[in-house]
Order: structure tokens, then sequence, then C-alpha cells
């Protein structure tokens, strides 16, 4: 930290400052092997010589796991801590992306795609590594630099990957290139581990009492935890529907019912693991000190919903979109017009983090939401008659709202309750993959304008339930392993 009390990200002799480097470099690896597969799927097509229903099931498996992927990184990272859960999970994927990299069938490619949707919830990790190492006024700008840098691995995965495939030459170039990543990102976890700490020297790790689900403070707060969970099986039914004769026709009307049979047999076990944590507190109650409100999680979540959510969809529309809309355009014109809408992922997380910090984290999500509405409202009104630049900076401004909200989400979610920060970041993080599936449905049904409109709208319904989440004040509390209560300042 500089003399002024402001973050110097240049001050590698500061611990936190060389802990957040080498963690958002982590989550930058985990995106570059989750989306590597999209700027070598015209290699990966040709050599397969794969249909373009074929094309879609793949891009929809490799979403499939991540809404389970990171509820279940969020408990263990809270129970085994960011170090060896990041190193693990680099370590994995490496050997998934290597085995798609390998594949010799198209049901192969499926098998690993599906697969490497678990690199996904590598986000969730280094948001609670982040706020174990930065202070409240400092943790919405440092989690937004570890979301903003770290996203912007697709981006440099889809500039690099075609041009490494050409330098390998011949019909496997984009074998090799989807197989350097994996064997970078394994070497990386390795050397995560030796490097990376959990906590600062002297700080206590705080580490739920029982794993399974979030712990609740009210009846009324575990109820709606259950409701709150119901959301994430239905996207997940509905990509079960997607990949079936209904879709893109890669599983039966068979498989797709035993899939949903399955949803509802682990809907029923996560219930009941959810009540066997919470069965305590239930009971005989929790202190004053140690209550939190749950609907701060849940506000949250919908807010990532609209943030993220909108992203994943939007990217994966808008070169179609400008295709479309305006005659002339090729599809490489295209394409790059509409990568200003992921790059901006470098400035605007950050920024979101910094408005949280410095005015309020209510007003600033609210803003920004609010922002949010509007740019995609513009949007829903761009024409072909529209001069094509003025529409790329309608785009790029609405994005810039879209991925602030996402740091200023990000910045609120450490200061719920330490302990279980990675299940909250987890059940958000699933919730911004819940809102990409159900935009893109909406997607698959209406025009483009009717499409940006749906998400102005919803932006705006979620809006108005932000006003409900409350500052995070003074100090939450956390129990020590010998029983004692640890506060921990929040503001």
């Amino acid at each position: 930290m500089s003399s002024d009390g402001k973050l110097n990200i240049l001050n590698l002799k500061d611990p936190k400052i060389k802990t957040l480097h080498i963690t958002w470099f982590a989550f930058f690896l985990t995106f570059v092997v989750w989306f590597s597969h999209a700027p070598l799927m015209v290699f990966i097509k040709e050599a397969f010589n794969l249909s373009t229903p074929q094309v879609k099931a793949l891009l929809i498996l490799n979403v499939a796991l991540t809404i389970p992927a990171r509820i279940a990184i969020g408990i263990l990272v809270d129970k085994f801590g960011p170090r060896v859960i990041y190193s693990s999970l680099l370590i994995i994927s490496s050997f998934i992306c290597v085995g798609f990299a390998m594949a010799n069938s198209y049901e192969q490619l499926a098998l690993f795609r599906f697969l490497l949707g678990f690199v996904g919830a590598g986000f969730v990790i280094g948001i609670r590594m982040v706020g174990e190492w930065f202070p409240a006024k400092q943790v919405g700008i440092a989690e937004g630099i570890y979301g903003g840098w770290g996203n912007f691995g697709s981006a440099a995965g889809a500039m690099s990957l075609p041009t490494i495939a050409l330098m390998f030459g011949g019909d496997d170039g984009w074998r090799y290139a989807l197989g350097l990543t994996g064997v970078i990102a394994g070497l990386y976890g390795i050397f995560f581990y030796n490097a990376a700490r959990n906590t600062p020297k002297g700080s206590t790790y705080f580490k739920p009492k029982k794993s399974g689900g979030l712990e609740v403070t009210s009846k009324g707060d575990f109820y709606f935890y259950l409701l709150m969970n119901i959301p994430m099986y239905i996207a997940l039914a509905v990509l079960a529907w997607k990949l079936s004769p209904s879709g893109v026709a890669l599983l039966t009307t068979q498989t797709m019912y035993i899939m949903w049979i399955a949803l509802t047999v682990l809907f029923v076990f996560q219930t009941n693991a959810i009540y066997q944590v919470n069965k305590e507190n239930l009971s005989k109650g929790v202190s004053d000190l140690e209550k939190y409100k749950f609907k701060q999680v849940a506000i949250l979540d919908i807010a990532y919903f609209v943030t993220f959510g909108s992203e994943l969809a939007v990217v994966s529309m808008l070169p179609l979109f400008f295709l479309d809309t305006f005659e002339g355009l090729d599809p490489v014109k295209a394409g790059l017009l509409a990568s200003g809408f992921a790059f901006m992922n470098l400035v605007a997380r950050p920024t979101g983090g910094w408005f949280s910090d410095k005015f309020g984290r209510r007003k600033s999500l609210m803003l920004l939401i609010g922002g949010l509405a509007v740019g995609y409202f513009v949007l829903g009104n761009i024409t072909g008659a529209w001069w094509i630049p003025v529409a790329v900076i309608a785009t790029m401004c609405c994005s810039f709202f879209v991925q602030a909200g996402e740091g200023a989400v990000f910045a609120i979610v450490p200061l719920v309750k330490r302990r279980m920060t990675g299940q909250i970041a987890g059940m958000a993080g699933a919730y911004g993959n819940v809102g990409a599936v159900t935009y893109l449905t909406v997607l698959s049904f209406v025009d483009y304008s009717t499409f940006f409109y749906v998400i102005s709208a919803s932006a705006a319904v979620i809006f108005f339930f932000c006003w409900f989440i409350e500052e995070p004040k003074g100090q939450m509390a956390e129990v020590m392993p010998d029983g004692s209560v640890h506060l921990i300042d929040v503001e």
C-alpha cells in the first residue's frame, strides 16, 4: 500500500499484492482453458466433420457442469482453503484439457468438454483468497482486479490460440494449442501450491462448523435458502432439454427424463444436507453476534444473475447480432466489433469494485445495475440504420455497467460472513450461469430487440430489490477454534 493509503498493484514486496497477482493469473488460466475450444472450433469442426447441432451441443456442454461445480467448490474451499483447492483444480483440469486435445471421436469431445465445465468454478476460489488478504476498504477493487484480469483469459485465448495452432501447422495444430494450455495450467497449479498462502501470517482461516451447505440463522432464512436453490436445478433441467431431440439431439428423450429424475433426487439429497448443517441452529438458535441475513446472499445472487448472466449470453450472440443487423459486415469484422464487450472487463470490473469501496456498497450496486438496464434498452433500439461506430460505443458503454456491476457484487460477497465466503461466492457464481441459460433460452424464442428488452426489464426489477441490501457496517463475528469470538472489520 502506498503512503496515501491507495492500492499500489506494482508493489510486489507487499505480500497481499503478490498474492493478488498470483491468484488472478490462476483465474486467468482457468478461463483460457475453459474457453480454449471456442477460437479453435473452426479447426475442430473440420477435423471431425461436425454438424452445426453437434457444435452447439459442445457449447452447451461447456457450461453445464459449472453450475453444480461452483456450489461444490465453494464448500471445498471454505473447508480446505483456497491454496490446495486452486492447485488441485488447475492440475485436474490440465489432464481433462489434454484429454480433449487428444480426443478421437465426437463422443470423446463431448465428454471432455462437459468435464471442463468444472474449471469454470475456479473463480470462486480466488474470491475467498483475496477476501482473506485485503481489508474491507480495499477488498472491492482487489476483487475487481482479480475478476476483471482473470476474465480476460477468454479474450487472450481467442487472440493467441489460433495463431499458436497455425504455428504448429498440419491438421493437428489445434491439438497442440489446446494441449499446451492444459500443460501450462498444470505447471501453474504446482507453482501456486508452493507460492500461495491461505491467509496473511498470523491470521486465522475461519471454517464453517459443518460442510454440505450454508449455515443460516433463522427458520425463515432456511426456507428462503431452499427456495433459492430451485432455479439452479431448473437451469440444469433446461440444459438437459436443450441436449435432447427438442434441441441439438445429443441425448435421447429417455435420457433427458432420467437426468430430470436424477436432478430431483439430487435436490432432495441437498435439501437434507442443508437441514443437517442447520439442525442445531434451527433448534437452539444462534447468538445475535453471529447472525446474518440470508437476503444479503439472495440479492447478490440475482444481481449476478443479471450482470454476469447477461454478459455470458450477450458475448455468445453479439457477433451474429452485428452480422445480421448491419449489411456489408463479414464474420471477421463482426467478431472484432463484438469483442469490445469482453475487453471492457480489464477496466470495468475493478472500477465497479472501486466504486463500491469509495461510495458505498448498496449505492454503487444500484447505480451500476440501473445503468445496465438503460444500456440494454439502448441496444434493443439498434437497427441497421445506425452508424456502426455509434452502435459499438453504445455496446461498450453497456458492457461497462455490466462488468462494473459484477465488480460491485463481489465487493460485498467477502463482507457477509467470512467463514462461508467460498459458498456465498459459489452460489452467486452459479446464479450467473443460471442467468446465461435463462437469457439464451429467451433468445431462442424472440428476436434480438426483444432479447435486449427482456434483460433490461429484469435488470429494472433487480434494481428495485437491491434497495433492500444492507450496507455492511461495523464488524462481523467469527468463532475461533478455541471457542472465543473474533471480530472482523467490514467497513
